[in-house]
């Protein structure tokens, strides 16, 4: 992942809502949630539904499929794991015993 991807993604999750969102869907697992569903668990209007899955979708964070009438998303789990993996690349290269408790 590069690091303006990481910005983005990251951006995309700095809100309350889209966290949740975010969160929400992680736990759904690939199967998803339609836009309906997650706007009635998280009690949001669907305006402002859409404003928040449209940026989750421009972090890369998520993917939207059409099911019949429906508009299902799910969270993207290969982005997700390559953004922990960015943020952990370089994890303890200099200080070892602070990632791993019980060695230092």
């Amino acid at each position: 992942m590069q690091t303006a991807d990481a910005v983005q993604a990251l951006g995309a999750l700095a809100h309350e809502h889209r966290l949740a969102i975010y969160r929400m869907l992680v736990e759904q697992g690939p199967e998803g949630l339609a836009a309906g569903v997650i706007a009635e668990r998280l009690g949001c209007l669907p305006s402002s539904l859409t404003f928040h899955l449209q940026h989750l979708q421009r972090g890369g964070l998520i993917a939207q499929r059409r099911m019949g009438r429906q508009m299902i998303y799910a969270a993207d789990f290969s982005q997700m794991n390559a953004l922990v993996g960015f943020l952990t690349e370089n994890c303890c290269s200099r200080a070892q015993s602070a990632c791993m408790p019980g060695f230092g």
